[in-house]
């Protein structure tokens, strides 16, 4: 491997880990007169290019434009710069015109590379744990924050933060979160305003209906933005029939999923007007009672 391919992937690596979206930019034909070559690569984030080389300054323009987009829908491009282009697509390939007097043509494939989506849980209870556990199976890299967490009691996730300040909090977490509240009865109110100020792409609330109308309106009392709270989903998840945590943290998390795939907050589960059914956790051999917990919103 060239150092030239090594400088690009140790770029690539870093932009990963600081959750940066970008495109691999590669030259497939050439046209001479032009400073690249089949090959070519260069890596390039929104704001302009970070690494590596597909000719001199005459496409970039175009390329930018085009790696912008890119980033926007997910979508991989066809690109040509070409003397005689005119910004108009050609079949399956984008056409610019060549700003330079020197000539040639570039063509180019543009692919989008984005950080994986976020999903912020937000306490320490069994269905926040069971989340934390099943969301990176689906793609999401996991912050967790929880008043006292410690790190290895939560192997799954990228990032534990052991608070739920709503001022710091949004400091040390990516925006565009995904924000999941499953605090169930310990701080929730706190929990909810954390979430509130991390302005994320969506906040699910782990809570019954009933619950969920108290802690909503205690937040708009209290000086939250109203439209804010309402926009919390509660109560959270795609009705399943669940009743264990494992299965509760699985419909909030589809809930979450179609949400991404849909590019907005998914309603609540329950429609306004129907009310939720509460199901029993199975009792255990002891036959000791169990609290209920609603089919897709977990107990009060």
């Amino acid at each position: 491997m060239s150092t030239h391919a090594q400088d690009l992937l140790a770029t690539a690596r870093r932009l990963g880990e600081q959750d940066e979206a970008y495109a691999l930019v590669s030259v497939l034909r050439v046209q001479p007169p032009a400073a690249a070559k089949p090959g070519d690569k260069a890596i390039v984030t929104r704001d302009g290019f970070v690494d590596g080389w597909i000719g001199g300054g005459c496409a970039q323009p175009a390329v930018l434009r085009t790696v912008q987009q890119a980033l926007e829908d997910g979508q991989a491009r066809l690109l040509r710069v070409a003397p005689d282009g005119d910004a108009k697509p050609l079949d399956d390939v984008l056409q610019f015109g060549m700003s330079c007097p020197s000539g040639g043509t570039l063509e180019l494939f543009v692919d989008p590379v984005l950080p994986r989506a976020r999903l912020t849980v937000i306490g320490d209870s069994p269905v926040a744990q069971a989340l934390a556990g099943l969301a990176p199976r689906v793609g999401f890299a996991v912050s967790v924050v929880a008043q006292g967490a410690l790190p290895e009691a939560w192997p799954d996730a990228q990032q534990v933060l052991a608070g739920d300040c709503p001022h710091a909090t949004p400091k040390k977490i990516a925006p565009g979160s995904f924000v999941v509240v499953a605090t169930q009865g310990k701080r929730d109110v706190q929990g909810l305003r954390c979430a509130l100020a991390l302005g994320g792409r969506g906040v699910w609330l782990v809570a019954s209906a009933r619950k969920a109308g108290v802690l909503k309106q205690s937040l708009v009392t209290a000086g939250s933005d109203a439209e804010a709270v309402a926009a919390i989903v509660a109560p959270a998840g795609t009705p399943i029939g669940a009743r264990t945590p494992e299965e509760v943290a699985l419909s909030v998390l589809a809930a979450v999923v179609a949400a991404r795939r849909q590019g907005t907050a998914a309603p609540a589960a329950v429609a306004a007007g129907e009310a939720a059914d509460p199901v029993e956790m199975p009792t255990p051999s002891l036959e000791r009672p169990v609290a209920a917990i609603s089919s897709c919103c977990g107990g009060d």
